[in-house]
């Protein structure tokens, strides 16, 4: 699992950052910029507030929403220098720290208790689901969405090596289908 939470704040911050950059690509006076700022301000607090119950610290945040909304050149460094500290953070980790259970307080002040797997696991899925909605609004305001998808990202990431096995198994096929409809295979 230690690789599998690695890779996934890898993942993470490459589509925070790809989200970011068509973003900062639209200009601050968009509206979809406007609306993407307070999904992904939510979004930032909640990895911190988490960040803090994963070291058994407090927070300083009244709710998981800003008073006030930053700038998004503001919020893209804090997502940014975040996502970092997540993925530096899930390297320490041994499967018993990950499967220790923590006691914490939502906002809201009910009681809470998650193993850091879990916190990890809200976190990773938790930003998922609001960069979805911005890309919702960006498509609904005729902006096309930051390519973010799981494959998109292990094919950047990891693309001189999946690009090579990707055109041999494409060749592959090709063979495979000429033959089964009786053509000559190159």
């Amino acid at each position: 699992m230690h690789d599998t939470l690695h890779r996934l704040f890898s993942f993470k911050a490459w589509a925070d950052d790809q989200l970011l950059t068509a973003l900062a690509g639209l200009g601050d006076h968009s509206p979809v910029t406007a609306l993407a700022i307070k999904a992904l301000s939510h979004t930032y607090v909640v990895d911190r507030i988490f960040a803090a119950h994963l070291r058994r610290e407090a927070h300083a945040y009244p709710s998981a929403n800003l008073s006030e909304m930053p700038t998004l050149a503001a919020l893209a460094a804090d997502i940014r220098r975040s996502d970092l500290e997540y993925i530096d953070h899930v390297s320490t980790l041994d499967p018993a720290q990950l499967a220790e259970s923590i006691d914490f307080a939502f906002t809201d002040g009910a009681p809470g208790r998650m193993s850091r797997e879990e916190m990890l696991m809200h976190v990773v899925t938790h930003g998922a689901g609001h960069r979805g909605q911005v890309s919702a609004v960006m498509l609904l305001h005729s902006v096309p969405p930051a390519k973010d998808g799981f494959t998109a990202y292990l094919h950047e990431a990891e693309a001189p090596a999946r690009r090579r096995n990707c055109l041999v198994a494409s060749q592959a096929s090709l063979r495979a289908g000429s033959a089964s409809r009786g053509l000559p295979s190159t």
